[in-house]
């Protein structure tokens, strides 16, 4: 027999849903709608009164039970490509905190960019019977089968083509990326390079769609220097020094995450090249990170805390309904000015 709640009276004696419903002066039914938030409304001042009697009588609702009864085990997994990109770790803090507010636990599989341990995540991930999954692939067209096989929703993130057939949440690349070349044309620079992602990503080949557009907007005819690498700061060091050891001088230069961006600088620093005087730079990310080098990182912030809450509000919706219609979010980020740019 499964006890309703775990022990929580000081005599050993499990208090139960009725015994908090006593103390608040409600119906066992209403105790349910306050810790299962609905199915019907509750007043504050009810909801007041049970949570108070809550808190004094130590009840702890039986988790396992209420898994057995919902068919859920009210845990969510988030997959991803690593945690070394600072935008991906702080993406995740984001996703648990989102999680928790809607009483979720989240699982976190980091996949190292390796697709072998993709496919082992997502086996367990299925083992552990999770509600949902949000998936940021490290591969260009992620292969799910053995989640949706299960019937367990799916929500791509960051790296999401919309034919997939499962609901997205994105951000608008190609507009973002445009505007932050546009703003280091706006300073006076002639042409800026671009080190960008790998070219194998959707999102990478809408980054670069929007640094062309806004180089042939500006009418710039000569067109400057691409290098796609990986999103690492290593990778962005080396990229940088490439450039600046290249026959052709640059004045300036997108990158296409923070990570990158932050070795580009070390590259600048260590070659003698001042930023943003000899090199301006924008990057794409926003993270707390870009916050602490020098000057601070002009970069485009993506809004995590924002693209948090929409997926994981979409995830949930589809846990509860999973045979509705994928759905394809777009938001769109903005400029976050610091000093790398001239500004």
């Amino acid at each position: 027999m499964l006890w309703e709640n775990q022990h929580g009276g000081g005599d050993g004696v499990p208090v139960t849903r009725a015994d908090v419903a006593k103390r608040a002066g409600v119906s066992p039914a209403l105790v349910s709608y306050v810790l299962n938030s609905g199915p019907r409304p509750v007043s504050a001042e009810t909801r007041r009164r049970v949570l108070q009697a809550i808190e004094e009588l130590g009840y702890r609702p039986n988790r396992i039970a209420r898994a057995l009864r919902e068919n859920r085990t009210h845990s969510i997994a988030m997959l991803m490509p690593d945690y070394v990109n600072p935008h991906f770790a702080e993406l995740a803090q984001a996703v648990e905190n989102e999680a928790f507010a809607n009483d979720y636990i989240l699982l976190i599989g980091t996949a190292n960019n390796d697709i072998a341990r993709e496919r082992s995540y997502l086996r367990s991930f299925v083992d552990r019977q999770v509600d949902g999954l949000l998936l940021i692939s490290a591969a260009s067209s992620p292969d799910v089968a053995l989640i949706t096989e299960a019937r367990i929703p799916v929500v791509l993130l960051d790296r999401a083509p919309q034919d997939s057939g499962f609901s997205t949440v994105t951000i608008d690349n190609q507009r973002a990326s445009r505007e932050a070349v546009e703003h280091l044309l706006w300073h006076g620079r002639r042409a800026p390079a671009y080190i960008g992602g790998p070219s194998e990503l959707d999102a990478v080949a809408e980054r670069d769609a929007g640094w062309r557009q806004a180089l042939e907007s500006a009418g710039v005819t000569s067109v400057p220097p691409l290098v796609h690498t990986n999103f690492s700061r290593e990778a962005g060091y080396e990229a940088m020094r490439t450039l600046l050891l290249s026959p052709d001088p640059i004045d300036s230069v997108f990158v296409a995450s923070d990570a990158q961006a932050i070795g580009a600088i070390r590259a600048c620093v260590e070659l003698g090249r001042r930023v943003p005087d000899d090199i301006a730079l924008v990057a794409f990310d926003g993270t707390q990170a870009g916050a602490f080098t020098e000057p601070r990182l002009t970069s485009v912030e993506q809004g995590i805390e924002n693209i948090a809450r929409v997926a994981v509000l979409e995830l949930l919706q589809r846990v509860k309904n999973n045979g509705s219609p994928a759905r394809h979010q777009v938001l769109k980020p903005h400029l976050r000015i610091g000093g790398t740019c001239g500004c």
